[in-house]
């Protein structure tokens, strides 16, 4: 039987996120732009190899060419700008839920990126961004190098 360190706080972790948001919204107050159609809901994740960020995003009606994307050092930004599609000419809307107008979100990555390769692709009304880490952000291996001690042999 092999003994495994464990840390008795991983029980609790639950927990502490959900007394973190708690008094999140509790201060800041609760994430509004989400429920005004002003944000769009994304998933970003780490890529297993630890080389680069995935970032999807839900964008339904969009086009692409409504997309802007910008990423500058650690900070992705991807904004969009929605034009009505159509007038009405005679009547008014009982309903209007659809989004148009502006629309953004902002993230700060925990490490430095590779702003000129960053690849993006629009399929089904969810953009997919493929970010490389910078060269500095990517683990090296390190060496250990042995120094003999004098006299000794």
């Amino acid at each position: 039987m092999s003994m495994m360190l464990r840390d008795s706080f991983d029980v609790l972790m639950p927990l502490r996120d959900a007394m973190s948001r708690l008094f999140e919204e509790s201060f800041i107050g609760p994430r509004f732009e989400l429920w005004t159609g002003r944000a769009f809901p994304v998933d970003i994740y780490e890529t297993e190899d630890k080389l680069q960020y995935v970032f999807k995003a839900s964008l339904p009606g969009v086009k692409p060419e409504e997309l802007e994307i910008t990423a500058e050092g650690d900070t992705l930004t991807v904004r969009v700008v929605k034009k009505q599609e159509e007038k009405i000419e005679k009547g008014s809307f009982l309903r209007h839920e659809r989004f148009e107008g502006e629309m953004s979100r902002t993230i700060v990555l925990p490490s430095l990126i590779e702003a000129e390769k960053v690849e993006a692709t629009f399929e089904h009304g969810v953009l997919t961004l493929t970010i490389p880490k910078a060269e500095a952000a990517k683990p090296k291996q390190i060496t250990v190098k042995v120094k003999e001690l004098a006299g000794t042999r």
